[in-house]
């Protein structure tokens, strides 16, 4: 494989921890296969005829030493179907219009440029809802944003827990205690932040043993965390206070693998992290920006970033 262009659609690069973001990893990765890296904002595309643009800067000297860890080059009005061979759709949630409009020009890249993760299959899974195609698996859920519906599946399931459909590292997720105190007034706020429906899931005490992240790249299993919360907390998220452990996979956690494997794959959807808890129950699929494989090599002392560039450079081959 000759040596591979690089254009990163990610959040600005001054703001990230690279401590454990898996961009800069990936980053890292491709800077030692000696690829060209170009970083730009999604905000930055345009279209005028065929042609899809991004004003973006080539990006060199990338280090573990925060605050000091890339540094850019003059910014350049990179064509994405000529410039590049791979684009790297990284930047977070929140998955809004202004995220939609970028898979729709992404899009039309097809049969040019390679896109991770697909966009059209990126726009068609998003966490909370590509999951609903693999409900066998889930914990009792329901979708919705009537306070009724909400207080009768609170009444069945005793604790739940509610969270945005589209919100990502853990945030704005509560537990509701099974005396449904706050119900009323926390689905009043919902629906006052956010338009669409609300998650709501049987809140489940084996989360008090951890949530675990696995990996799948291109359908295949590449590693797993075991996510704890942190003191006081319920929720395991890294990016609130959750700590990781290595983990192997349970027979349960197996066949989830293997159930949705095939379909990764034939959507394109080539870096996947799903959220297991308890060892058997699947609560989202990660397609967006998913995140875990800075700590999953650290832990079993592989190379996620290397093995996703290998996926990518077999799919170009």
């Amino acid at each position: 494989m000759s040596k591979l262009r690089i254009a990163v659609q990610m959040d600005p690069m001054e703001s990230i921890n690279i401590k454990g973001d898996s961009s800069f990893a990936l980053m890292l990765s491709a800077q030692e296969r000696g690829f060209d890296i170009y970083h730009y904002d999604v905000r930055d595309l345009t279209w005028e005829g065929n042609e899809i643009t991004a004003m973006a800067h080539p990006v060199f000297d990338l280090k573990q030493e925060q605050g000091n860890h890339f540094r850019f080059g003059d910014a350049l009005r990179l064509d994405l179907r000529d410039d590049v061979d791979v684009v790297l759709m990284r930047q977070d949630p929140p998955f809004d219009i202004g995220y939609l409009t970028g898979t729709w020009l992404l899009e039309r890249l097809a049969g040019d440029t390679l896109v991770i993760n697909d966009p059209k299959s990126v726009r068609d899974a998003p966490e909370k809802m590509f999951v609903l195609d693999f409900a066998q698996f889930m914990p009792p859920t329901m979708i919705t944003r009537s306070l009724e519906e909400t207080k009768k599946f609170q009444s069945k399931h005793g604790a739940i827990v509610i969270k945005p459909l589209h919100g990502n590292g853990g945030k704005a997720v509560f537990r509701i205690g099974e005396d449904g105190a706050n119900l009323g007034a926390l689905v009043e706020l919902f629906g006052q932040v956010w338009p669409e429906p609300y998650m709501v899931q049987k809140f489940l005490p084996d989360v008090s043993m951890g949530d675990k992240r696995i990996i799948l790249i291109d359908g295949e299993v590449a590693g797993a965390i075991n996510r704890k919360p942190g003191e006081g907390e319920f929720r395991s998220n890294l990016a609130v206070g959750g700590y990781a452990e290595a983990s192997e996979l349970s027979e349960k956690e197996q066949e989830i693998c293997a159930a949705m494997g095939a379909e990764l794959k034939k959507r394109g959807l080539l870096f996947v992290g799903i959220d297991v808890i308890g060892g058997k129950w699947l609560t989202e699929i990660n397609v967006t920006s998913p995140t875990g494989i800075v700590a999953i090599s650290n832990f079993n002392g592989t190379d996620l970033p290397a093995m996703i560039w290998d996926a990518v450079e077999k799919k170009l081959g």
